[in-house]
């Protein structure tokens, strides 16, 4: 089904409503699912472990339910660390080995999650410490020039041509380097992909419809999760620890939450698959199921940008695009 329209962006304001852009540009058409068209989404993410512990619930969900569900990565976290205290000391472990590691520990995270998973093609960046903090590794992703690292992630839109895309926030949903960059090229592919202008030999253009941040790690939660531990009498001193300094300038709009209660399992398994990122004795994994699904059952997201109209707040990713309540924006 296309839709015509005549402007291609609302953005989600702070109250929750979708504002009216006031700089139309040319008509452009939003191609929405027909009937018996398969819904498509994409999942764009920093480092392979990321697609795990961010919104891994809900690609878990969508793709048992049908949907066709990309992970796209943009490196290969060649320059992460070995976070599992088990690993640190294994001698088959090394800065050399470590990509191929990670690169297999991926397949098997995609494969518990049901979903399709690509490479974007970057190195990572690094986390960089110290006072004044050292440049980054030349030529690493977030050194490119978006115009630069936005290229292949406008060539995969355009295949793949997703309804819904899912990001991070432009902190990065925590201030990583990469995380940020993914932020900038995923904001401007959202864009950019529609425009015939840029880049035809990327492959025809593609409007997505609606583009969300990820939105999983915010007080709310965590204090709700807190509340029941301590009314089971189990308290979590670590998350309690972490609240006590929590900065809640970092706390977004909550438009959309996606029940995952019945996905725990398979996001835990898939996080446990990155074996050499995870502690799987750590605090992440002492909390039950049972009291995250008590307290706060759902994954939940920030509509960022929206081609057709909304109803706030959602409780689907595809809310508006499902064919019997498909409205495009005037």
């Amino acid at each position: 089904m296309q839709v015509s329209r005549t402007e291609s962006v609302a953005r989600v304001n702070r109250t929750g409503a979708v504002p009216r852009p006031s700089s139309p540009r040319s008509p452009v058409t939003v191609q929405l699912p027909a009937p018996d068209e398969p819904l498509r989404m994409v999942a764009v993410h920093a480092h392979p472990d990321d697609e795990s512990s961010k919104g891994a619930g809900s690609t878990a969900r969508y793709a048992r339910e049908g949907v066709q569900v990309t992970v796209l990565t943009a490196t290969g976290g060649e320059r992460g660390d070995v976070l599992n205290p088990r690993l640190r000391d294994d001698p088959g472990i090394t800065p050399e080995s470590l990509p191929g590691i990670r690169r297999r520990e991926m397949e098997r995270a995609k494969e518990i999650l049901g979903v399709d998973h690509e490479w974007l093609g970057f190195v990572d960046s690094g986390l960089p410490e110290g006072d004044p903090l050292p440049p980054l590794p030349a030529g690493s992703f977030a050194t490119l020039p978006v115009e630069e690292a936005v290229r292949p992630l406008v060539e995969a839109v355009r295949r793949l041509r997703p309804h819904v895309m899912t990001t991070y926030d432009e902190n990065g949903g925590y201030p990583h380097p990469d995380h940020i960059q993914v932020n900038r090229i995923s904001v401007a592919a959202f864009d950019l992909a529609a425009d015939p202008d840029f880049a035809p030999e990327l492959g025809e253009p593609w409007e997505i419809a609606k583009l969300y941040y990820i939105n999983g790690f915010h007080r709310q939660r965590f204090a709700a999760v807190s509340r029941h531990l301590r009314a089971e009498g189990t308290p979590n001193e670590e998350l309690d620890q972490m609240l006590q300094h929590y900065d809640e300038s970092h706390d977004r709009l909550l438009t959309t939450r996606i029940d995952v209660r019945d996905y725990l399992g398979i996001r835990d398994d898939a996080l446990r698959a990155h074996a050499t990122q995870v502690d799987p004795e750590g605090p992440f994994f002492r909390i039950a199921h049972d009291a995250e699904i008590a307290a706060w059952g759902t994954e939940d997201y920030e509509l960022h940008i929206s081609r057709i109209g909304v109803k706030l707040p959602e409780r689907d990713l595809f809310a508006g695009l499902r064919h019997e309540t498909v409205e495009a924006r005037p």
